[in-house]
């Protein structure tokens, strides 16, 4: 297995505060996203790389987690294994321990490295087969599977479907499955596909595969329960004279009104443009001012900031 460098994917050192973490992840996201790219095919592998580097990394948990790698740190590309109880996962990724007849689970599709699911995501759990307290013929059901899959904001709000390969590691057999990602899917959700997980022994029924919606970050926007936040980078002569300016949002692009004397920090509420909720209703869409403070000024604009200052 290979070891994911996220703090070389996002550019930042070892040491990057979570601003300069969110900043990158921003510019980065921003350049590679496949609405944007010409090379979509490209684009997207590229933004599912800095999608999960971002994941781990903005969320001080599995920061910390991640970091606790300690002197696996250098072995990156040397076929790094995750230490004994890192991602709860059998056959040596923090299962039930060698011999107890557990099986390994390798997933493709569901935008997330086999590290970080190894890591962070996937786990199995019941079903032991072949212990001491149970002879071979005793029908027993399969371990039930569990992993993540990553969900665009798209998705979530439409509805989609996806191929994704689930790989046994006792028979090594591929398979192929459709998962229908539902319309409204929240964060976390688990999506079950019934019959697919470990087999079973002793003519007992296979184990379930759950697969746990994790929503894809977006450069643009955050999700909060069922609002999205955006937030509007306003030059802040924008903020003092008003005006207005269109803002994307999921929907497409809205017309904002900024009226004179905006203080950073506004919000304002579009009703009914966020996530799916329970009814069929959606969530509000939120765009919060930033203004933008100059970093450089002219000789004539800075004659005119102190002749404003002076007044």
């Amino acid at each position: 297995m290979e070891f994911r460098d996220y703090y070389k994917t996002l550019g930042v050192a070892k040491t990057a505060t979570a601003d300069e973490i969110k900043k990158a992840f921003r510019k980065l996201a921003r350049q590679h996203h496949p609405d944007l790219a010409k090379d979509k095919k490209t684009a997207e592998e590229k933004f599912k790389e800095i999608n999960e580097a971002y994941e781990v990394l903005s969320d001080a948990e599995k920061r910390k987690k991640y970091d606790e790698l300690g002197p696996n740190w250098q072995q990156a590309g040397g076929g790094f294994r995750p230490p004994p109880g890192g991602g709860g996962f059998p056959g040596g990724y923090g299962g039930y321990g060698p011999g107890a007849g557990d099986e390994e689970f390798q997933f493709g599709g569901t935008g997330f490295s086999d590290f970080f699911e190894a890591f962070f995501g996937r786990s199995a759990r019941g079903g032991r087969r072949g212990s001491a307290f149970h002879g071979e013929d005793t029908p027993l059901r399969g371990q039930d599977a569990e992993a993540d899959i990553m969900v665009t904001l798209e998705e979530a709000l439409h509805g989609s479907t996806r191929q994704i390969s689930f790989t046994r590691g006792r028979s090594g057999k591929v398979e192929t499955y459709t998962v229908k990602i539902p319309k409204g899917v929240a964060e976390g959700q688990r999506i079950r596909l019934a019959g697919i997980g470990g087999e079973g022994s002793g003519g007992g029924q296979a184990g379930d595969l759950y697969l746990r919606a994790r929503f894809e970050r977006h450069p643009e926007f955050t999700v909060e329960g069922t609002d999205i936040v955006h937030e509007v980078e306003l030059p802040v002569t924008q903020a003092v004279l008003g005006g207005e300016i269109m803002i994307p949002t999921l929907d497409g692009r809205a017309k904002l009104k900024i009226p004179p004397l905006t203080q950073n920090g506004r919000k304002f509420r579009i009703p009914g443009r966020g996530m799916p909720q329970r009814g069929g209703t959606r969530g509000d869409f939120y765009a919060v001012v930033d203004v933008e403070l100059p970093v450089a000024l002219s000789d004539g604009q800075r004659a005119a900031w102190e002749a404003l200052a002076k007044t």
